[in-house]
């Protein structure tokens, strides 16, 4: 009878320890700032970017674009405009999150190469990270220790 209680509650242990973890928790962070904008990208393609592309259709907005597929009573409204207006949105949220992503790893890749210890290659003086065994720039074999060239002063 004890075994049957120990298995729930280290089951509810295992859950609490999963739903704690800081990669549950970002994720749940993501998905609910992904929906905000979400909200605000729907309505710029909306509410602005689509009225402006209308002047275009005759002063039609997309969502009224359509086509009666076979007689209005038993047919069906092919509202192809709405499709456009859902591509449109998907793209900005592409082109959104593409410049994000960019921006972020920049970001990261100038912090990783501020955390990398450096040394100085003594064949060509370009910056290495430290456990460089192989210049990527010279491709000079750095297994034997030599006297490091201190690389010129760079200007701005």
């Amino acid at each position: 009878m004890k075994r049957v209680v120990k298995k729930p509650l280290k089951f509810m242990q295992e859950f609490k320890t999963f739903a704690t973890r800081s990669h549950v928790m970002d994720l749940a962070i993501a998905v609910i700032v992904g929906a905000a904008f979400n909200a605000i990208i729907t309505s710029f393609v909306g509410d602005i970017f689509t009225p402006l592309l209308s002047m275009f259709t005759g002063g039609n907005s997309f969502t009224a674009l359509g086509v009666w597929v076979g007689p209005e009573e038993t047919g069906g409204w092919v509202a192809y405009g709405k499709f456009i207006q859902a591509t449109i949105n998907f793209l900005v949220v592409a082109f959104a999150v593409f410049l994000l992503v960019k921006a972020l790893n920049l970001f990261l890749n100038k912090k990783l190469a501020m955390d990398t210890p450096k040394k100085c290659c003594p064949y060509c003086a370009s910056d290495i990270p430290k456990a460089a065994v192989r210049c990527p720039l010279c491709t000079s074999v750095l297994d034997e220790p030599a006297e490091p060239v201190e690389p010129e002063p760079r200007s701005k």
